[in-house]
């Protein structure tokens, strides 16, 4: 499949720079993707989609303050620096932006701190020696981990998070369950619909597109993720009674999606997964996706067209742009059952 296929024309002032004021107040668009039929609500009426005994999948991951901005020691040229994983002791991979600026053994200065660069890496990665302990720089200087389509820095931290986000390990957040309020999700209950939790700690690399020219050639970044056995058994015995699954996100389809492709069931595992799902995957755990638009040339608008169809997914972002929808991260969502 060409990677042509996979495009859309998005002006800037469809991307949304800031979160609504009441997270369940985003636009709900809804796609069967049996038929390509479209309709709009308001994502607080979700409920009346769902179903007595449905199963909402949601990840649990928390986004770290992993974002650092310092200067060059020799030109004093600001560079953001976003953690993404410990190597050992203060050293860490970390991608560094504008990284063209930023050459092996140059040093950024933080505050009191710094650190240098021991080895550059592609994609603007790079391993990095801290001079300290790092969650004291990041508890000190640490910011949230915006997306690069996000100009605006005055957001508030806890808007980039859900409002279930416990288990540290992200740079970037799950925001398909940034529509879920606390009451929401009580009504959502209360009608006999239950939420599993699970968590898959997303990088960064999340946002690169793909370059590749047949999309099937892309390499996927790979991701940490944890299913409890008490988790896998509920979601397991709400499909046994005829629930749908429905996950919360690409994060949650990819983690459910992995551990059934590896035993032909949902149980307790841990580990990393690189599973790359793009047309022609059989989905074999989940019967919905719940999840937010996604950029041209991504490896989610692969994976959302692999499940619905990549005509209805395109239709459906076209009809979204009629209607003036808000994309990406804070903005509007799409339920695909």
């Amino acid at each position: 499949m060409k990677l042509e296929n996979f495009y859309y024309n998005l002006p800037n002032r469809f991307i949304a720079q800031e979160p609504l004021q009441q997270r369940d107040h985003s636009k709900l668009l809804l796609l069967d993707k049996k038929t390509g039929r479209i309709s709009h609500d308001i994502f607080y009426n979700v409920i009346n989609y769902l179903k007595k005994g449905d199963i909402l999948v949601i990840n649990e991951s928390r986004v770290d303050m992993c974002r650092l901005e310092g200067n060059r020691e020799k030109t004093a040229g600001k560079i953001e620096c976003f953690l993404l994983k410990k190597i050992k002791d203060n050293k860490y991979l970390v991608l560094l932006r504008p990284s063209k600026r930023v050459r092996d053994n140059d040093v950024v200065i933080i505050g009191e701190f710094f650190y240098k660069v021991a080895r550059k890496l592609d994609y603007g990665k790079a391993e990095v020696i801290f001079s300290d302990d790092v969650e004291k720089i990041t508890g000190k200087y640490g910011k949230v981990p915006l997306p690069p389509y996000i100009k605006n820095e005055n957001i508030e931290a806890g808007r980039y998070q859900t409002i279930y986000a416990k288990t540290h390990g992200s740079s970037a957040a799950p925001t398909a369950g940034f529509h879920f309020t606390g009451e929401l999700m009580e009504k959502i209950i209360a009608k006999g619909i239950s939420f599993a939790k699970l968590t898959l700690n997303i990088g960064l690399d999340t946002f690169r597109p793909i370059v590749e020219e047949n999309v099937e050639e892309h390499v996927i970044h790979s991701e940490a993720y944890s299913l409890s056995a008490a988790q896998a058994q509920k979601i397991m015995e709400a499909r046994k009674l005829g629930g749908r699954v429905i996950a919360v996100g690409t994060t949650s389809t990819r983690v459910l999606e992995t551990v059934m492709s590896k035993f032909g069931s949902l149980k307790q595992d841990r580990g990393n997964t690189s599973l790359y799902i793009y047309p022609g995957y059989e989905f074999k755990a989940v019967d919905g996706i719940i999840t937010n638009f996604h950029l041209p040339h991504s490896t989610l608008l692969v994976m959302v067209s692999a499940f619905a169809g990549r005509e209805n997914i395109l239709n459906a972002y076209e009809e979204a742009k009629k209607n003036l929808y808000r994309f990406f991260s804070f903005g509007e969502c799409i339920f695909i059952y």
